[in-house]
């Protein structure tokens, strides 16, 4: 499930921004401070932030522009009470991708957020066929049978592979060691068999930065395994 951070100091706005984008399918999570903003923000586990510019703490500006210095490049709309044309644009300029003045729809901003993830996608390359997950860090395209972590190609055989995409297809989902057994070798399994744990450790050691405290592949204790795309 994608991540939305949502950041303004009013928790009436966070609340109702929350029900409109989880109904759309995303995960939302709030911050009504700037400095805790910046702090999940660099997280890079969201695919957009929506950024109100009157924060205490930190300014919404100021945030933008740390992420942007630091080469974050998720994808912002900025929220404001100001309408000023000059502010729209020092907005856009310190790289937010979409300006939005208060008061305005929900219903508005939903559309404004498909939109913005449908450029940033097509900027990046990202088509149906791509599979992203943790804001852009891991990407597997099923037609290329290519997976990239953090910009960078990992070797995967042919079986870790086809375990994989089982799985990130259907996060959250809990797949039993049969189930991926016959997922990965086309056959059901005759008994109780090692085979996948063995293969489940190999992509972690190539998938996971930490791979004894797994990211993406989680172990069911006796049931099986189940992918998270935080």
């Amino acid at each position: 499930m994608e991540k939305i951070l949502v950041v303004d100091d009013e928790e009436k706005i966070t609340r109702v921004l929350r029900a409109y984008l989880e109904r759309e399918g995303f995960s939302v999570t709030e911050a009504h401070d700037g400095l805790t903003a910046f702090r999940l923000a660099q997280s890079g586990n969201y695919v957009l932030v929506i950024l109100d510019l009157m924060l205490p703490g930190l300014a919404g500006e100021d945030i933008c522009k740390r992420l942007r210095g630091a080469a974050n490049p998720v994808p912002i709309i900025m929220l404001t009470a100001k309408g000023a044309e000059e502010e729209k644009i020092l907005g856009l300029s310190l790289g937010a991708d979409d300006y939005l003045v208060k008061p305005f729809s929900p219903g508005e901003l939903v559309a404004r957020v498909h939109a913005v993830l449908r450029r940033y996608r097509t900027k990046a390359g990202l088509q149906d066929d791509v599979l992203a997950f943790a804001g852009g860090d891991l990407l597997i395209d099923t037609v290329r049978h290519q997976v990239l972590f953090q910009g960078r190609s990992l070797e995967l055989t042919a079986t870790e592979y086809k375990i994989l995409v089982a799985m990130a297809k259907s996060p959250g989902h809990v797949f039993t060691r049969g189930q991926l057994l016959e997922i990965a070798q086309g056959v059901l399994p005759t008994g109780y068999d090692r085979t996948v744990d063995s293969h489940i450790k190999n992509l972690r050691q190539k998938l996971e930065p930490l791979p004894e405290e797994p990211r993406f592949i989680r172990t069911m204790y006796g049931v099986g395994y189940k992918f998270e795309g935080a």
